[in-house]
């Protein structure tokens, strides 16, 4: 790892955890709730812990003013709901675009196990060789989906994650496979820091109890979108997760600390 990828992953996350709200889901879904007034949730998100956001690179303009110094993550590729299958992601952006928009990080999604595994795994590695060389570092977002693939199975998200380092990634992010135990298996099929995507939205203690079921199995926080962006208080949801990923607080302390209903 560079001087500079090194620098830069530091700016993402604290003390080697990661609290990351990603925003791209305007290019997959429209100006959905949370999206549209982009820059006040950006605001929210990071007054309330967030160590990173994530948008394309489209959306720069608006993150900038509104991060409250916290990090910012460029996603470069991506697709649409309402496209002919959402699962083939095509190029959005290039490391050096991501460069001139202030990014202190990278990000690409591939989806392991689909019938577009073989291109988007040719194009992350080629992300990742174009990082390298400009010292950024990578979060390859990488998912176990596919014809016949279960897409919580702990070997299957640890092939997924053993790819990203394979393939010269900083930091991954994959699926939860349920609970602790299993995702313990995950997190050691890989030496990157293992981080979980939001998943669908359940309530505010069921998010944060699988938080900290990660956190228990080894590993190193969350790319949660819109369970925090959506949010009726994103402010609050983000400051539960830092709790837990950051404190190693319980999901109960974490809903107490953040202000938010404790649920019966």
């Amino acid at each position: 790892m560079t001087t500079g990828t090194e620098a830069r992953l530091e700016r993402i996350g604290t003390g080697g955890r990661y609290v990351i709200v990603p925003m791209d889901h305007g290019l997959t879904m429209g100006a959905v709730k949370g999206l549209a007034d982009i820059e006040s949730t950006i605001d929210a998100v990071t007054r309330g812990g967030a160590d990173a956001v994530l948008t394309q690179k489209g959306i720069a303009p608006r993150v900038h003013d509104n991060k409250n110094g916290q990090g910012y993550v460029v996603h470069l590729n991506g697709s649409t709901t309402i496209g002919p299958d959402e699962q083939d992601k095509r190029l959005t952006g290039t490391v050096e675009e991501a460069v001139r928009a202030g990014a202190d990080a990278v990000s690409f999604h591939i989806n392991v196990g689909s019938d577009y595994e073989p291109d988007q795994l040719s194009q992350l590695a080629e992300v990742t060789a174009e990082a390298d060389r400009l010292g950024m570092p990578v979060l390859a977002m990488a998912y176990a989906r596919g014809p016949g693939v279960d897409s919580t199975d702990p070997e299957s998200l640890g092939h997924a994650v053993r790819l990203a380092e394979e393939l010269g990634a900083d930091v991954v992010k994959t699926g939860y496979s349920g609970d602790a135990a299993s995702f313990e298996r995950v997190v050691e099929a890989t030496r990157l820091p293992v981080v979980i995507a939001g998943g669908s939205k359940g309530t505010d203690r069921e998010t944060l109890s699988m938080v900290r079921g990660v956190m228990d199995a080894g590993g190193a926080g969350v790319s949660m979108g819109r369970s925090i962006f959506q949010h009726d208080d994103p402010g609050a949801i983000a400051a539960a997760v830092a709790a837990v990923v950051h404190d190693d607080a319980s999901a109960d302390e974490a809903l107490e600390v953040s202000g938010l209903a404790v649920e019966a």
